[in-house]
This record gives structure tokens, C-alpha cells and sequence, in this order.
């Protein structure tokens, strides 16, 4: 195969399907035709001398050679783009770019509105997709492209080829209905511990960050229940004698539209901030750049709406 002669728009169309394992995705993802993604692939076949993707149900499976120039061909794709971002620069008010985020559920509850409200006022002919993503899945969602940034608290380590940064410190409250017996008084951990607890975890955890001083302190807590989203907390917590404990920002929110009681937790924990993360073929991408920028702001003035109630 003479490299030379070999029409580079053939890479995106391999990258596409890799990515998308399905033709019509493919074409779908590249703005192109089916029957074009079609015939890209039938001279990607005659060029490499392999089948390359082989028909499955439900889309395609790369073969042995496409899973080798996968990495290779991805890679000069991102040092193509990382060179012509350098000769473009991102200028918000006439930008028509498409961000394509992940957030958890607290980072959009936080973060979303703000940004929204960002982009409107100073980048209005952009336009943006936020996809929920929480520490199980980051990694992987940024790895296949389908977001550029991911913003989660996040406590596995990343591989090297992702940049990661800490945003958004905050404290931690506790969350019960009006009434309830730990919402006057000493809120001492005997008195904490002896109530059923609730954890909020997207991916069915009974683990927490409060866990681990509980137990050093020698009160480990009793988690009943467990639920996926926020929303549900404040219906739950109307209902029964569980508390809750999440961060401030969250728990403030929660507290005031639902006429909770907010307490600070009783023992100290060690902060599980928010991290935002993305590939570093991104690194130097103008627009890319400027969304990050733009987040860290937002994160910096993010107001902690406390209501918490004293001791």
C-alpha cells in the first residue's frame, strides 16, 4: 500500500465506525451518507488487504488488524486536529462549535444553569449536550469522544493521557425532615449513627465519603437505603426517620425548595471534590480551552445557598 495515496478523510471514516461499531452511526456521527460511509470502507478493505470490520448482529466487530491501527490511526487523527486548532482561534461571539459535556447529576445541579447562562450571553451561536456521567464511566465516554470534558467526582486514579483537575471544595450537611429528633440539639455520633441513614449513588454504592471517619471514629453508620438521584432524597426524607448526608451546595438546594432541615455533619470529612477531566488531545484545542476556563470560573463563583441550622 503506497501511504501517499491514501485519502485521508478514509481515517475519519475508519475512526467513526470503530467508535460507533455500526455503519449507519457512523455515517451519522460524520455527517455523511450510509452508502458513503459504505464505499469509504470498501477502499479502506482493498487499501489494508483486510475485511477490517466484519458483519454482527446489531453493527460490526473490528478484526484482529483494525483493532492493532486503531490506536495508531486515532492518534494521528488527534495530532491533525491539535495542529489546525493551532491556526484557529476561538473567538465566543461568532463560534458556532458544539460542546458535548458530562456531568453528575450535583456537577449539573450546580454547574448547568450557569453555563448555560454563560454560553447565551458570550458564545450564543454555540449550542451544547450535557450527558450524565458519574466515576464508573468518565474514562471510557471521554475515551470514545463522546464527551470532550467530564465533571464528577471521580476517585479512581485516570490513565496518563488524561489531564485531571480538582473544582468546587465544599462541605458536607445533613438532610431530615422538620420534627425529627436529630433536628435540634446535640447532634452528637451516638445520636447521629442511631438513625437509618440514606446515600444518594448513581451506581447502587452504600459506601460514602463519611463512611471512613465514622468507622475511625468508632461509630459506623447503619445505611438502609440507597436511591440513584437527589430528586428522590426530600420525598424519602418527608416520609421516614432517615437522614442524609451530601455536599452543601446540594443540600442547601434540596433543604430550601422542600422545607428540609440542614445540619452540619458531625464529624469532619475529607472533602470529595469534583474533578474535571479530559483526553490531552484536547489540550491545546482553542475552543476546548476556553470551555475549561470558563467552567473553572463558574466553579469559583459557585455560591454555597446555606441554610444550615445552628447548634
Amino acid at each position: 500500500m503506497n501511504p501517499a495515496a491514501l485519502d485521508l478523510n478514509l481515517l475519519r471514516v475508519f475512526d467513526a465506525v470503530m467508535r460507533e461499531r455500526h455503519v449507519t452511526r457512523a455515517a451519522a456521527r460524520l455527517g455523511l451518507t450510509q452508502s458513503a460511509v459504505s464505499n469509504g470502507l470498501a477502499r479502506l478493505r482493498r487499501a489494508f488487504g483486510d475485511e477490517l470490520f466484519v458483519r454482527r448482529p446489531g453493527g460490526v466487530e473490528p478484526t484482529a488488524l483494525a483493532n492493532d491501527l486503531d490506536p495508531r490511526i486515532a492518534a494521528a487523527l488527534d495530532e491533525v486536529q491539535a495542529a489546525l486548532a493551532l491556526k484557529l482561534p476561538f473567538v465566543p461571539a461568532s463560534a458556532t462549535e458544539h460542546f458535548s459535556i458530562g456531568m453528575s447529576e450535583y456537577a449539573e445541579a450546580v454547574l448547568a444553569a450557569p453555563l448555560v447562562a454563560a454560553l447565551a450571553a458570550e458564545a450564543p451561536g454555540c449550542t451544547l449536550t450535557i450527558r450524565h456521567v458519574d466515576r464508573t464511566d468518565a474514562a471510557a465516554l471521554l475515551e470514545c469522544q463522546d464527551i470532550a470534558i467530564a465533571l464528577a467526582v471521580m476517585t479512581e486514579e485516570l490513565p496518563a493521557h488524561f489531564t485531571r483537575i480538582l473544582v468546587l471544595p465544599d462541605e458536607f450537611v445533613t438532610l431530615m425532615r422538620p420534627g425529627h429528633a436529630l433536628s435540634e440539639g446535640e447532634l452528637s455520633l451516638p445520636r447521629f449513627v442511631g438513625f437509618p441513614h440514606l446515600v444518594v449513588s448513581p451506581n447502587g454504592s452504600r459506601r460514602a465519603a463519611l463512611d471512613e471517619p465514622l468507622r475511625a471514629a468508632g461509630h459506623p453508620r447503619r445505611v438502609t437505603v440507597t436511591c440513584g438521584h437527589f430528586l428522590a432524597v426530600a420525598d424519602i426524607l418527608l416520609a421516614s426517620d432517615l437522614v442524609c448526608t451530601m455536599s452543601g451546595r446540594m443540600g442547601s438546594r434540596i433543604a430550601r425548595a422542600h422545607g428540609l432541615v440542614a445540619r452540619p455533619a458531625p464529624v469532619d470529612v475529607r472533602h470529595a471534590r469534583l474533578s474535571m477531566a479530559w483526553h490531552r488531545r484536547h489540550e491545546a484545542h482553542p475552543a476546548h480551552v476556553w470551555l475549561r476556563r470558563k467552567l473553572q470560573a463558574l466553579a469559583r463563583e459557585a455560591p454555597v445557598q446555606s441554610m444550615i441550622a445552628s447548634d
